[in-house]
């Protein structure tokens, strides 16, 4: 593709190629909280057919804390893009913001992206990237993939899209479990998630 490309990835930072920070690329960066990360990616594990599945829900959280999940550790793949975001391109959201003030947070993308839109076109871009109606979009609700792959009558690809929704899911032993495990390992860290709104 001619440039300027955009990418999708998962990646942490250390399986980045080096060529990314090399020519000062531009990076959007989406953390979102621990908690609610896990309760999305377990029901995406369970509908998703190519990978392993997760268990129960009390396995799935040990594998979580773990950090035995596709790209690894939460901890290290959060910390590892915060450590890096003041040497390169990088914009850090977070996605409890964006649920908070996406039109605020679209602006902060507009303007580290270096455009310039008009408060009409930037309606229509809060308007058409939330969550509902992305829910309703088979270019984003993954509809279009075979249930051989993605088998949505187990979950839907976009589930809820909420923050808290850990609250449904979580013991109070696990919830205490998680926060002293958030505490250990992002020790040292200036970062601060919210877990509800």
């Amino acid at each position: 593709m001619p440039s300027p490309r955009i990418l999708r990835t998962h990646l942490p930072t250390q399986l980045l190629p080096p060529s990314f920070c090399e020519n000062n690329c531009k990076f959007l960066y989406v953390a979102r909280n621990a908690k609610d990360c896990m309760v999305s990616y377990y029901h995406f594990q369970r509908m998703n057919q190519i990978l392993p599945d997760p268990g129960t829900w009390e396995e799935y959280f040990e594998t979580f804390i773990n950090g035995k999940v596709g790209w690894g550790s939460w901890y290290d793949h959060v910390k590892g893009w915060w450590e890096i975001k003041d040497r390169y391109q990088i914009l850090f959201l977070f996605y409890e913001d964006i649920k908070r003030d996406p039109k605020h947070e679209i602006q902060e993308v507009m303007q580290f992206m270096g455009k310039n839109l008009d408060e009409t076109v930037l309606d229509k871009i809060v308007q058409e990237t939330s969550f509902e109606k992305m829910k309703e979009n088979p270019m984003t609700n993954c509809s279009i993939v075979p249930k051989s792959i993605l088998d949505q009558s187990i979950s839907p690809f976009m589930r809820k899209g909420t923050v808290g929704d850990w609250k449904n899911h979580f013991t109070v032993a696990q919830n205490e479990r998680i926060d002293e495990i958030y505490r250990q390992k992002m020790k040292g860290t200036s970062i601060n998630f919210f877990t509800e709104l």
